[in-house]
């Protein structure tokens, strides 16, 4: 019952946080301030994201695998101004690659 009662809360979460995001005034969403961080906090956010997946062991420690080798490609292909879809399989290669030297 207590999972029901999280998905009823959280869904009910949801869709209040998108009813208050439709309510504040147009003038406050064209400000070059809220447009920049608009357009930048979901990049942060899923970067946060890529690098603790990358670096939890699970336990609450830090640890360097295959993952962290793949991530490293990929920002290395990304400085290189490889295409998205290039960097994605440069990563997958090369996380693909240590597992399988690392058994």
């Amino acid at each position: 019952m207590a999972v029901w009662t999280a998905i009823a809360v959280t869904a009910v979460g949801c869709y209040l946080v998108k009813l208050l995001g439709l309510s504040v005034p147009a003038g406050a969403l064209e400000r070059p301030g809220v447009r920049r961080l608009a357009a930048l906090l979901p990049v942060a956010l899923l970067a946060a994201l890529t690098a603790l997946q990358t670096v939890d062991d699970g336990a609450g420690g830090l640890t360097l695998d295959a993952r962290a080798a793949g991530v490293g490609a990929a920002a290395v292909a990304l400085l290189l101004r490889a295409p998205f879809l290039l960097v994605v399989a440069v990563a997958v290669a090369v996380t693909a690659g240590a597992r399988a030297l690392g058994g």
